[in-house]
């Protein structure tokens, strides 16, 4: 894929083509660096999902280290947004989402052919369905945000004694990406194992 630099600061991002992008990096990094990634790391493999199949699952605690995790992303795309790095940090979080998604997908795969993509579906479901609205949603206004602090027409700039840009709708779609992580948080840490744990009794 080829990008023209000025693209990136004069329209939309290539959010997706970056996405689609780390998706096929992370299936051919697994396949072939499946000695190292796969082999070395134990990643997936039975002795591990044996002992998650007799674990006993502290969703309270859980609950508290995923809404940490997905906190300290939000927190640091939308910083990180407000500097002269935000679009490039845009990208690069879309695409290594993509990567991870790739590589889990390929490793399920590789370890247990067509039940891995069940395995796979069954691990982000169903907190996926809010996680992957409330990434869009954020990856695209720290778009907006990063446009407009720093750049207009393809060229640097910062503005000065304007009116704030959070404006009603921009506020809304903050208050939706903090409930649907809530949400996805909440599936996550309450729901999901269980489902999970039910697949691997069968599994």
């Amino acid at each position: 894929m080829r990008f023209h630099l000025k693209k990136l600061y004069t329209g939309r991002l290539p959010v997706r083509q970056f996405f689609l992008g780390g998706v096929l990096l992370g299936i051919l990094a697994m396949n072939f660096g499946r000695g190292f990634l796969l082999e070395n790391t134990g990643l997936l493999s039975e002795d591990v999902l044996y002992h998650m199949k007799y674990m006993t699952v502290d969703c309270r605690a859980l609950f508290v280290y995923v809404l940490g995790k997905r906190a300290a992303v939000l927190a640091f795309l939308l910083i990180i947004a407000t500097t002269y790095l935000g679009l490039a940090a845009v990208c690069m979080a879309s695409g290594w989402y993509g990567m991870l998604l790739g590589m889990f997908l390929s490793a399920a795969v590789l370890r247990y052919g067509l039940k891995g993509i069940l395995f796979t579906l069954v691990s982000l479901f169903p907190h996926i369905l809010f996680y992957a609205p409330a990434l869009i949603v954020l990856l695209a206004f720290c778009e907006f945000l990063c446009r407009n602090i720093y750049f207009k027409d393809g060229s640097l700039y910062l503005q000065e004694g304007r009116k704030s840009i959070l404006t009603p709708e921009k506020l809304m779609q903050l208050l939706f990406i903090l409930a649907a992580l809530l949400t996805g948080c909440v599936l996550e840490s309450f729901l999901n194992p269980h489902l999970l744990l039910g697949l691997l009794k069968i599994f």
